[in-house]
């Protein structure tokens, strides 16, 4: 029996060291502060390719010339000598208001002219007729410096009654309305029997028709780009902009640049350029959103394109790892233009020669170390 546990104590024993060397191996083996190897991603280097491609822009039609219409003299209406939605010329008559009243003050005004008109008559000749009594020293110069006086205070009030005059004829005037240009008027504001104030109530809005303007937006950074479309005369007929209507509808007529807005809007960085289509069967009308397409005029200098699946999208902004010299996977912010089958322009964010990331980005965070493998590129 003491035999057999010893040779138990000695089993054991050698179990345990054998357990002891092995836990103590493993120890040896694993280091807790080692990192673990960075991860393998593919890259491609930036190149710039020939694109033609065209940029969208969102955009409302406005008309060139539009005017709201507005009563400048109180009172009730009593003519409207116009259908809604007519196209109107200029001068037509277009409303009336009741002038009675305006009339009345119109001749009450005339007749207060012609009475002071009877007494500079009558002062002239007073002070003519003391003149050549001076002259004779027949009457006293404060008699003669009395009716020149008259004859001065006679002609003002001649200069007030004539004033009054114009007043009475622009007011009798501004009881009727007339179209000040030509286009389409809108449906009227007011019907006949309509009490009216001066100045304050709409009446109708009238607004020209052919050509028709299109403002859009612009980025400040292609300010110079549509500084050089406006320049470019031989852009003005082709089909360099292309309108596409509500419905998926393109317009069949070209436009040109038209004007760039004086400033850029320092709360969104952007400036209002108008473009001007002709509108000869009325399709455009004022208010409508629209989209314009622009050819990009860069055919010559050729466009920074990256593969579609490199970026990755956060919130509504774009992404790409670009690689720097110390195998560092830097996350850079892009501003993306048209995508072209299995790319998309940059516009800005890389450069030719950037080495960025098209595969394995997924877990990578700003700054990761990776170990890049170079993919083929086409």
């Amino acid at each position: 029996m003491v035999g057999m546990t010893n040779k138990t104590l000695i089993i054991f024993s050698s179990f345990g060291a054998t357990l002891l060397l092995f836990s103590c191996g493993s120890k040896k083996n694993a280091d807790p502060m080692k990192a673990p190897p960075p991860p393998t991603v593919s890259a491609e280097i930036v190149k710039k390719g020939n694109a033609v491609y065209f940029d969208d822009y969102p955009a409302t039609v406005a008309a060139l010339n539009q005017n709201d219409l507005r009563a400048q003299v109180t009172g009730y209406i009593t003519g409207i000598y116009f259908k809604d939605g007519q196209y109107v010329h200029q001068g037509q008559k277009l409303y009336e208001i009741d002038r009675q009243q305006y009339q009345a003050n119109l001749d009450q005004a005339i007749a207060n002219l012609n009475v002071t008109k009877a007494n500079l008559a009558r002062a002239q000749q007073d002070a003519d007729r003391y003149a050549g009594l001076l002259k004779q020293d027949a009457v006293a110069k404060q008699v003669y410096d009395h009716a020149m006086a008259d004859l001065e205070s006679a002609k003002m009030q001649m200069e007030a009654a004539n004033s009054g005059v114009r007043n009475a004829q622009t007011t009798v005037k501004y009881s009727t309305i007339y179209a000040p240009f030509t286009g389409t008027i809108g449906i009227s504001q007011v019907k006949i029997g309509v009490l009216v104030t001066a100045n304050q109530t709409l009446l109708n809005t009238i607004s020209s028709n052919d050509p028709m303007a299109v403002d859009l937006a612009v980025d400040q950074r292609e300010i110079s780009r549509f500084v050089q479309l406006q320049n470019n005369l031989s852009a003005k007929n082709d089909s360099i902009f292309v309108l596409q209507l509500p419905g998926d509808v393109t317009y069949p007529q070209p436009g040109k640049v038209s004007l760039i807005d004086r400033a850029v809007d320092p709360q969104t960085g952007t400036i209002k350029a108008r473009l001007v289509f002709s509108n000869p069967q009325n399709m455009l009308k004022p208010g409508m959103n629209v989209n314009v397409r622009i050819k990009n005029n860069s055919t010559d200098s050729a466009m920074v394109m990256i593969p579609l699946k490199a970026v990755t999208e956060q919130m509504g902004e774009y992404f790409v790892f670009v690689v720097n010299d110390s195998s560092q996977a830097i996350q850079q912010k892009l501003s993306l233009g048209p995508r072209i089958n299995d790319k998309v322009v940059i516009r800005h964010g890389v450069n030719e020669g950037d080495k960025i990331i098209t595969e394995g980005f997924q877990r990578l965070r700003d700054s990761s170390k990776v170990n890049v493998t170079m993919s083929k590129q086409l």
